[in-house]
């Protein structure tokens, strides 16, 4: 099993603590955002995950290598100076990521779901883990219906919880370059190619220095 941590952005809304500290360097309860991710991908059973880089890319690079993964391994894919975006920076990745379906987990959120829980894609679809829409997010994402997600419909509205399960082929036909994963994702819950589980447990979207810290202390408090 492969995976790829979305790592590359430059976290605008976590300046100032990311001026200088790349997002996924972060701490909270004593250990960085991307230590997290790749404790729980290894206890899944992940066996190589390809990180992306731009923003204070060296940083994160020199904290990994500072690191023994043991036996678990890890690929950067660099960016340079521009960051990708979310589904740019895939595409990027994807001659790393190999021909099998592939989990994607964003940098800037931590959860205690079990990505295992996410049912296997087929061909030009994707599984999501969804979350009951937070109070910065009201509006949500998708709708969720019998396991299928859509734009819109009588379903409980749900937020895209940034832990997903994707086949390559969901990146077919699409361009290089900057871009964004939400208009692909809306585009598919149009095609009905959105499977969605919904996470009751522990999530949070890591997105500006109050949600870090809250965070951190109810991480300490474990």
């Amino acid at each position: 099993m492969n995976a790829m941590i979305l790592a590359a952005g430059r976290g605008e809304r976590m300046r100032p603590l990311s001026d200088h500290c790349p997002k996924p360097l972060l701490m909270a309860g004593g250990k960085t955002l991307l230590e997290w991710h790749l404790q729980r991908l290894k206890a899944a059973g992940c066996q190589q995950v390809v990180i992306n880089i731009a923003w204070l890319g060296e940083k994160v690079r020199s904290h990994l290598n500072a690191i023994d993964w043991d036996g678990m391994d890890i690929v950067i894919s660099d960016e340079g100076e521009q960051a990708l975006e979310t589904a740019g920076g895939v595409m990027r990745a994807l001659p790393l990521l190999g021909d099998a379906p592939f989990w994607l987990v964003n940098g800037d959120v931590w959860s205690d779901f079990d990505l295992r829980q996410l049912p296997m894609p087929t061909a030009r679809s994707a599984s999501l883990a969804v979350v009951d829409n937070p109070p910065h997010h009201p509006q949500g994402d998708f709708v969720i219906e019998q396991g299928r997600l859509k734009n819109s419909g009588a379903g409980q509205r749900v937020t895209y919880a940034g832990l997903g399960y994707f086949h390559p082929s969901f990146f077919d036909g699409q361009s290089g370059g900057v871009k964004p994963l939400g208009p692909l994702l809306r585009e598919a819950a149009e095609k009905a190619q959105l499977a969605g589980v919904l996470h009751q447990g522990r999530w949070c979207d890591v997105g500006t220095p109050a949600r870090l810290a809250a965070l951190d202390a109810s991480l300490s408090l474990v």
